[in-house]
């Protein structure tokens, strides 16, 4: 049991650290190396098995990521950007494999991590599902055989404690998109329209969003022509769709060379 790989999970109290670690103590593939919170929570120091109303897995919660760092070859971590941003300093340090799932991550916080790609594998994404990144390839594909005359908008949805918005996914799309065009989002993008905003702009990507309920996660790209429309849509009805990719990340990072990957590397996409 010890051979197999050990995987760490960040934020291990979330909806998403917990079904990690669901998903990580059912795998045959790896074991389960450590479980990391904040500085006070109150999970510190107990069985993360037990802290999730289970039975004991024999991990306690700790809130010293180099501590479990030293004894795993991959972390995954849905948290925050700041964090996100201190485990991947740490992950370098270690030479680990970096699943990074987290949103919200800004452009300097992105420069900051090349640095530490130069010493560690890092995958991240702003979906992990196999669906989703087959609707980035064809929102791309679509972008690209349409012109102007078609007006983009990318229609997302997700419960109503996530965030941050637009979704990581949501802009995963809006850039294939704008790639599949021949733009530079940033230069393109129309978000959060509110009051008199005057006619859309023609070629400018639109983002809403949609925070209500336990939605997991629902995602439309819009393709608005004269007299026709063309939608791609990709619904999530399971948190596991998310777990089971990130693993597969870690997995397949194991293998890598240290860099900067995504998941359409992971897939061979």
């Amino acid at each position: 049991m010890n051979d197999l790989p050990g995987i760490v999970v960040t934020g291990a109290s979330g909806r998403m650290g917990q079904m990690l670690i669901k998903v990580i103590e059912d795998s045959p593939l790896v074991r389960l190396a450590g479980a990391v919170e904040r500085p006070g929570h109150d999970w510190i120091g107990r069985d993360v098995g037990e802290a999730m109303g289970g039975v004991p897995v024999g991990v306690r919660v700790t809130d010293d990521p180099l501590e479990v760092f030293a004894i795993a070859k991959a972390v995954i971590d849905f948290t925050a950007p700041a964090a996100t941003m201190e485990f991947a300093a740490l992950a370098a340090q270690a030479r680990l494999v970096h699943v990074i799932g987290t949103t919200g991550l800004s452009d300097d916080d992105l420069a900051r991590l090349k640095p530490a790609a130069r010493h560690a594998v890092i995958v991240r994404a702003g979906n992990m599902s196999l669906g989703v990144n087959l609707l980035v390839q064809l929102t791309r594909q679509v972008a690209a055989a349409l012109d102007e005359d078609f007006d983009i908008e990318i229609i997302e949805a997700h419960h109503r404690h996530k965030v941050d918005a637009p979704s990581g996914t949501a802009l995963m799309l809006g850039q294939a998109a704008a790639e599949g065009r021949g733009v530079d989002l940033a230069q393109v993008r129309d978000s959060g329209r509110d009051g008199i905003t005057g006619e859309r702009v023609s070629g400018h990507i639109g983002f809403a969003a949609v925070r209500g309920g336990d939605i997991v996660g629902e995602h439309d790209v819009l393709f608005a022509g004269a007299g026709e429309r063309i939608v791609l849509r990709h619904m999530a009805t399971d948190r596991g769709i998310f777990a089971r990719g990130a693993l597969k990340a870690a997995l397949w990072g194991l293998k890598q060379k240290p860099g900067e990957y995504d998941m359409l590397d992971v897939l061979g996409l």
